[in-house]
């Protein structure tokens, strides 16, 4: 399994961006997903996560109302729209893929493939 994030770049506070992170492999709806960042210095942080059939969705407080993760199976993607972006969500951004479970997670042990990440930088 391979996974490539994409959409990162700078954007003024308030814009928007949107994520996307493909997926190499075999039967990525069996697969659920999730999206992490790390801002420099701190830890990955859980962003977000989708169940493998696209139902169930799960974000961190900091973002609810602002994001909303996706995925379309026939693409083998999932993305991560943007908006009313803030400063402090600056950081590298990581897509990941859990295997083997019907639920996403909201910790990064419960994923086992992961993207190379892709820079978000927010500007006041």
């Amino acid at each position: 399994v391979q996974l490539q994030a994409s959409g990162g770049g700078l954007v003024q506070d308030g814009g928007s961006l949107r994520l996307s992170c493909s997926f190499s492999g075999r039967a990525f709806s069996t697969y659920a997903m999730g999206w992490f960042r790390q801002a420099p210095g701190l830890d990955r942080e859980f962003v977000a996560s989708i169940n493998r059939g696209g139902r169930f969705t799960d974000y961190v407080d900091s973002v609810k109302g602002r994001f909303t993760i996706s995925r379309d199976n026939a693409k083998n993607a999932v993305y991560l729209q943007m908006n009313s972006l803030k400063p402090e969500d600056t950081a590298v951004y990581f897509c990941a893929a859990r295997t083997n479970a019907i639920l996403s997670a909201t910790y990064s042990s419960g994923y086992h493939y992961w993207g190379q990440g892709t820079l978000v930088t927010v500007s006041s």
